[in-house]
């Protein structure tokens, strides 16, 4: 049976946790998901080109490996689709509650158990028990409290849509919706299409709603660096390979894994490579945008890697098309008829904002309190913070997968996550055994001291604004050393590092 635990989300991070509760054969955890199914950012983000920029054989679970991706970068619907298989292989299906929101979570500490309280839920199967609930009369349940031994956090960090503060964007007469929920009833055949923003997720759909619409708009605020996205199809002899001789995935695996803590993560902490991804970028865009004019608008002012890179290889070509314009000025208004700028009005049938996520809000908007009545959002006032970015002082018994200071810029979030996951499955025996575990305030200040100083190592410290940053300024998203190095520090948890209730 084991500890009662609340999963929150049904992404990677999610069903990591998860499956490996149902491998050690605990089976007494609910999940609990506000969408419609698993999958969590790649449910969301369906918009046209979504894809992921790690290549597939990496971008997947390493004790659940697949030998049929089709692509070397996986696109949208093809993670979608593993991360299913993986639900239902896993038998997970039962522990799942859909449409379900975790509102708040209270650290009861007569109980030594967290109060878990829920909206929605019309799937509602639940392994915590001791629960109260409330019902709108028509058999769905509205609101709930349960208890549980343990809550982990699986929200990650790229899914509350940030839309920018512009004047007038109620007043737009057409369509207006975030990239993450693309409104797939509108057809942008023909039409006047403005994009804001030109980040990752921009880079993906800009080309396929370029070759829709009539012109395009993309506005611009800091123009990013870009890398060739050496892509290719997986042809059914390189899938058989991978299928009957499961050591060449795991050699190809590997390959890709070293290449990327080899190569890619000195350009981000001044080493070697940096210059010659700097060298990669400029070319690439040297080869695709033959316009200086263009080319000028195009080139970033600020260190490589200060701002997550783009790969891809089919954004450059679809600004450089005669119905696209790149506009750089300022943004002041969105009108009735369309986007105004500081040179004038650009009239647009459809605004897309792709501009990001609110990614410093971590397990915002969930009120969470722990002993003493402290609330998680006041000890994070002037930034997130966890130790290992797994758990937080104060916080008896409350784990977080992808949490502060643990995204990549240069590697696979999922290894981050398995990490994470075999540390807090470390964590069980231990609060089984000696009662409610949080981490040591003392440890959470060398580990902060810690962070600091590598910190001052990388690239993101420079003068560029980035969603890896809050709005003082503060590194609060990125992980600033190797993966081989995290895998070291989260191999398995010092008890020394925690307080325990018995």
């Amino acid at each position: 049976m084991g500890p009662t635990v609340a999963i929150i989300g049904a992404g990677f991070g999610g069903l990591c946790m998860a499956i490996q509760l149902e491998r050690a054969g605990v089976d007494s955890y609910t999940l609990f998901e506000k969408g419609g199914d698993v999958g969590g950012t790649w449910r969301d983000n369906t918009y046209p080109g979504a894809g992921c920029d790690i290549p597939s054989h990496l971008y997947s679970f390493s004790f659940e490996r697949y030998s049929s991706w089709t692509r070397r970068y996986p696109g949208q619907r093809e993670i979608l689709d593993y991360l299913e298989r993986c639900a239902d292989k896993y038998g997970l299906r039962s522990h799942i509650r859909l449409r379900t929101e975790v509102v708040s979570a209270v650290f009861d500490e007569a109980l030594g158990k967290w109060r878990v309280r829920t909206a929605g839920g019309a799937e509602a199967r639940t392994a915590g028990g001791g629960e109260r609930e409330k019902s709108d009369g028509h058999g769905r349940d509205e609101e709930r409290e349960e208890l549980f031994d343990v809550v982990v956090s699986a929200v990650g960090q790229l899914n509350r849509p940030h839309l920018p503060e512009i004047a007038g964007m109620s007043s737009f007469a057409g369509p207006s919706f975030h990239s993450a929920r693309w409104d797939h009833s509108v057809d942008l055949t023909g039409r006047r299409v403005a994009v804001i923003g030109t980040g990752s997720s921009a880079a993906q759909l800009i080309p396929p709603v370029a070759e829709e619409a009539a012109h395009l708009d993309v506005f611009q605020r800091t123009p990013n660096w870009v890398i060739p996205k050496p892509d290719a199809a997986f042809g059914r002899a390189a899938r058989a390979v991978f299928h009957h001789l499961p050591f060449s995935q795991r050699i190809y695996r590997e390959w890709i894994y070293r290449y990327a803590e080899g190569a890619l993560y000195p350009a981000l902490a001044g080493g070697w490579s940096t210059a010659v991804v700097r060298k990669r970028a400029l070319d690439h865009l040297r080869a695709q945008i033959p316009d200086p004019v263009l080319r000028a608008k195009l080139t970033p002012d600020y260190p490589i890697g200060c701002k997550r890179i783009v790969i891809d290889s089919k954004f450059y070509p679809a600004l450089a098309r005669p119905d696209v314009d790149v506009v750089t000025e300022k943004i002041v208004r969105i009108t009735p008829e369309g986007v105004e700028a500081t040179d004038g009005v650009r009239e647009a049938d459809v605004i897309i904002y792709a501009t990001g996520f609110r990614s410093t809000d971590f397990l915002a908007p969930i009120e969470i309190t722990g002993r003493q009545g402290r609330r998680l959002h006041d000890e994070w006032k002037d930034g997130a913070e966890a130790y290992l970015g797994i758990a937080v002082p104060h916080f008896p018994n409350l784990f977080m997968l992808y949490g502060p200071n643990t995204n990549l810029g240069h590697n696979s979030i999922v290894f981050m996550i398995e990490c994470q996951v075999r540390y807090i499955m470390g964590c069980l025996p231990h609060l089984v055994e000696r009662g409610p575990m949080e981490v040591r305030p003392e440890a959470m200040d060398a580990w902060r001291r810690s962070l600091e100083r590598a910190m001052d190592h990388m690239v993101w410290q420079a003068g560029c604004a980035s969603w890896y940053k809050n709005a003082a300024g503060r590194v609060t998203n990125n992980w600033p050393g190797s993966t081989p190095l995290y895998h070291r520090l989260t191999r398995a948890p010092r008890p020394a590092a925690f307080r325990f209730a018995r």
